[in-house]
């Protein structure tokens, strides 16, 4: 299973440097100022289907440690990617607001306070319809897989 596990990180590996994906799916030269001649490539997100390629093996990774029965994988799935759809979309607002050189600081720390808040609250709202789908160790497992599968994922490019 170890050995499974470690084909499926440099399968990730190989998709994420392929199409210069971090791992929270941010482009890689996300951080870089703008191009002077004015190519946002930071603003841009990286191919879809390369990201759908990670999000499968992520699956895969979280099907194996949860060991949901068929019951909870068919109710669980469709949650959890709406629930990743919502994380991923602020993340993006607030890497954008970030990367921004506005004047104001002050807003666009402000900004950065109520992105942090809208992922709480979208955290908070999934846990509670989580819990109904899965026992709360199940659900445990759950963040402490996440956790894992991306300290992995970022020890492996760091490597890179």
């Amino acid at each position: 299973m170890k050995k499974f596990n470690q084909h499926i990180l440099v399968i990730l590996l190989l998709f994420a440097t392929a199409y210069g994906v971090s791992a929270q799916g941010i482009p890689r030269n996300s951080f870089r100022p703008a191009n002077p001649r004015g190519n946002q490539r930071f603003n841009q997100m990286p191919n879809p289907s390369g990201m759908q390629k990670i999000q499968a093996v992520k699956e895969n990774f979280l099907d194996q440690k949860l060991q949901l029965t068929s019951d909870e994988a068919g109710r669980f799935w469709p949650l959890y990617r709406k629930y990743q759809d919502e994380v991923i979309e602020v993340r993006r607002l607030k890497r954008l607001n970030n990367s921004d050189a506005q004047a104001n600081g002050r807003e666009q720390v402000k900004k950065d306070l109520e992105y942090d808040g809208r992922l709480v609250e979208i955290k908070t709202r999934y846990n509670q319809e989580f819990l109904k789908i899965l026992p709360p160790e199940k659900l445990s497992q759950l963040y402490k897989s996440e956790r894992e599968f991306n300290d992995e994922l970022i020890r492996k490019i760091n490597e890179q």
